[in-house]
């Protein structure tokens, strides 16, 4: 893919929306560090649903230590693997506050230290919470950035290594939040869009649902109307 056309999926995407945010719900970065964390193999609105009364309740990394892991899966019940997220979470905080004052750390080394947070949420942390123009690839980012042909890579980190490379600098900040988007609502996993897809001129997907097939069949209509003999007009 040139470069000319990836600033042009990059506009098109910022026209569309110019200020992309997370859908999980959060007021400071440590509730982030946790919607974010409960977010793993689960979906964004499941957290959501969770997270108003456990941050009504524990707001702060004191207020949930204080809970301890059975109080905490208490609240976070409902969302899938919630055991194993409760102990990472409590044994979290108390992390956060033995080492960093009870504040969630802006570096990639300090936020990959804790439990449950790897490089995708540490990424996810950086760029919402400190505006930092990280990319953090997730199943939508993977599949988007290969089905586009915008950065292919067989590993997310491959993937994220070449976004990092080949995004123009201007658009690299929200690149993250456009192209989930794009991938949880338009380049789905089973059957992506591509009939009101922004970006399916620029696409090098082999398989566009619909639009072949649209083509196809005006061809074959095409086709038909050559093939069908004339019919002569009668001189009257």
């Amino acid at each position: 893919m040139s470069p000319a056309a990836r600033h042009e999926i990059f506009a098109r995407l910022q026209a569309a929306d110019p200020d992309p945010r997370t859908e999980l719900e959060y007021t400071d970065p440590f509730q982030l560090l946790v919607a974010v964390v409960l977010s793993a193999q689960a979906t964004d609105k499941s957290v959501n649903l969770a997270t108003p009364a456990l941050f009504r309740d524990a707001p702060t990394p004191q207020a949930m230590l204080a809970l301890g892991v059975t109080g905490l899966s208490a609240y976070i019940r409902s969302i899938g693997l919630f055991n194993t997220k409760a102990r990472n979470l409590i044994e979290t905080c108390r992390i956060l506050i033995e080492r960093f004052d009870g504040q969630v750390p802006a570096e990639r080394e300090a936020l990959e230290s804790l439990p449950g947070v790897g490089r995708k949420t540490a990424n996810v942390i950086l760029n919402v919470a400190f505006g930092e123009a990280t990319i953090a690839v997730d199943t939508h980012i993977f599949r988007v950035a290969n089905r586009l042909g915008l950065a292919p890579g067989r590993t997310p980190l491959e993937v994220e290594q070449k976004l990092l490379q080949v995004v123009p600098e201007p658009f690299r900040r929200h690149a993250h939040h456009w192209l989930i988007l794009h991938g949880r609502y338009v380049c789905t996993a089973r059957r992506p869009n591509c009939q009101s897809c922004i970006l399916v001129d620029l696409c090098e997907y082999d398989q566009k649902t619909g639009i072949a097939a649209k083509s196809e069949r005006r061809r074959s209509t095409q086709r038909t109307a050559r093939a069908r003999p004339r019919t002569r007009r009668r001189k009257k």
